[in-house]
């Protein structure tokens, strides 16, 4: 299935939460195409348990499991312009690690115009989006979770601890001053909590929604992180905490996001100057992700 096709199916899905019920009609005319292609999309999707049709239509199934889908319909605007933002701090030649949330999803498809990037996932549907010739992708295998599209489980843990040297970009289902990052899922809550622990610098995506509502599972501390990014300025209280903490945040409603990020991040910046500059084949070579394999190797040089 094409990226197109599956984007467009999404699309159809998200309406049909928001709403209860789509016509086919509508959804034509919104998504600027024709009726039989609608019809045709419905029938995949009720063939797969999505949804239920209807005369004309389609509706919510009470059967499925909508943990995903469900939640990437929520705050779609405040997660695109989170997204944006994410995109200008990643620069030609990274690499990085995504996680199998619903902001990163977003944001893996403003990530296809990057050169040699490598992007380590354990999401399917963030690996199919971030489909593209200068994104190389490294998805995590492990338990295959339906309802998630998501790998998870010992064997994904076990891959991950071989990855070093990347910037970990992590979401939250909630966070608090006094726990941290929290997740409902206890697998993903694991994984994420590793991917940070293994990376060079881990930089939290969260919506406002995200902010003193903290979930079950523990991630992480916020002295894991360097930066956050969120759609809009947090509370006077929560900017107050982030100083404190020495963590950079930010958001969409600033004058020029580029320009305060070279400020908060200047050091940053200049020590990897040369990663945002066309590379060679051997730069490319060399720079490419580590391993514990890569860390056993000496330079001939060093003792």
């Amino acid at each position: 299935m094409t990226s197109t096709i599956q984007q467009r199916r999404d699309e159809i899905l998200s309406q049909v939460y928001q709403s209860g019920h789509v016509s086919v009609r509508q959804v034509a005319e919104r998504l600027d195409v024709s009726e039989a292609t609608i019809r045709r999309d419905l029938h995949e999707l009720a063939a797969e348990g999505l949804l239920e049709l209807t005369h004309g239509g389609a509706t919510v199934t009470r059967i499925s499991d909508y943990s995903f889908l469900s939640k990437s319909t929520r705050n779609i605007e405040a997660k695109k312009a989170i997204a944006e933002i994410a995109a200008d701090i990643i620069c030609d030649g990274d690499q990085i690690f995504l996680d199998s949330g619903t902001t990163c999803f977003v944001t893996a498809p403003v990530l296809r115009g990057k050169k040699q990037l490598s992007v380590i996932v354990n999401s399917v549907r963030t690996a199919q989006e971030l489909h593209a010739p200068g994104v190389e992708v490294l998805l995590l295998g492990g338990q295959f979770r339906q309802d998630r599209m998501d790998t998870a489980g010992p064997i994904a843990i076990e891959t991950l601890e071989h990855f070093r040297g990347y910037r970990a970009f992590l979401g939250a289902d909630g966070i608090s001053m006094d726990v941290g990052l929290t997740s409902v899922d206890i697998e993903s809550a694991h994984v994420n909590k590793l991917a940070a622990k293994n990376a060079k610098e881990s930089i939290l995506l969260v919506d406002s929604s995200k902010f003193d509502n903290p979930k079950l599972y523990k991630i992480v501390d916020f002295e894991t992180l360097s930066l956050v990014i969120t759609e809009k300025q947090p509370p006077a209280e929560w900017m107050s905490f982030f100083d404190a903490c020495q963590i950079d945040v930010l958001y969409s409603k600033e004058s020029s996001v580029k320009k305060k990020l070279t400020h908060i991040h200047k050091d940053h910046q200049n020590a990897k100057m040369s990663d945002c500059q066309p590379r060679t084949g051997t730069e490319e070579r060399s720079d490419r992700i580590q391993t514990d394999s890569d860390q056993s190797i000496q330079d001939p040089g060093q003792g």
